[in-house]
C-alpha cells in the first residue's frame, strides 16, 4: 500500500493502464526511483483513485474501459480541487490530432508508446520539481 511505502518527500504517482504487464512494469521503475505508485485498471477507477488519494501525478493511459483517458483527464483539469495535478497521457495513438485531444483536455505531456522508460521517468521528475 501507498501509505506505508510513501517515501520521504511523499510524492504519490497514479498510474491508470489497462494492461496489467504495463502496470506492474513501469510501477517498478517508478518505485525503484523513489515514488509511491498507486495503480488503477480502468478510467472509472482511476478517476476515482484520483480524487481519493490526491496523486502528485497522474500517468494515464487513453485508450481503456469505461472511461478513456481523456475524459479522465478533461474531468480532473476541469474541476479546480485537482487541476494542478499533472498529467501525463502515455498512449498508442500518435496521429497530431490525438496530441491536440490531449492538449486540449488538459494534459501536461504526451508520450507514445513504445516509451523509454528513462525518458518518461525524467518527465515525471521535471513536472513533479516544477
Amino acid at each position: 500500500m501507498c501509505i506505508e511505502r510513501e517515501n520521504v518527500d511523499g510524492q504519490k504517482i497514479l498510474l491508470i493502464d489497462d494492461e496489467p504487464a504495463l502496470l506492474k512494469m513501469l510501477g517498478m521503475r517508478l518505485e525503484a526511483s523513489g515514488y509511491c505508485v498507486i495503480t488503477a485498471q480502468d478510467g472509472q477507477e482511476g478517476l476515482e483513485k484520483a480524487r481519493s488519494e490526491n496523486p502528485d501525478l497522474i500517468i494515464l493511459d487513453v485508450l481503456m474501459p469505461k472511461m478513456d483517458g481523456y475524459e479522465v483527464c478533461r474531468l480532473l483539469k476541469f474541476d479546480k480541487g485537482f487541476k494542478s495535478i499533472p498529467v501525463i497521457l502515455l498512449t498508442a495513438k500518435t496521429q497530431d490530432l490525438d496530441r491536440s485531444t490531449g492538449k486540449e483536455v488538459g494534459a501536461d505531456d504526451y508520450v507514445t508508446k513504445p516509451f523509454n522508460s528513462p525518458d518518461l521517468i525524467a518527465k515525471v521528475k521535471k513536472l513533479l520539481n516544477d
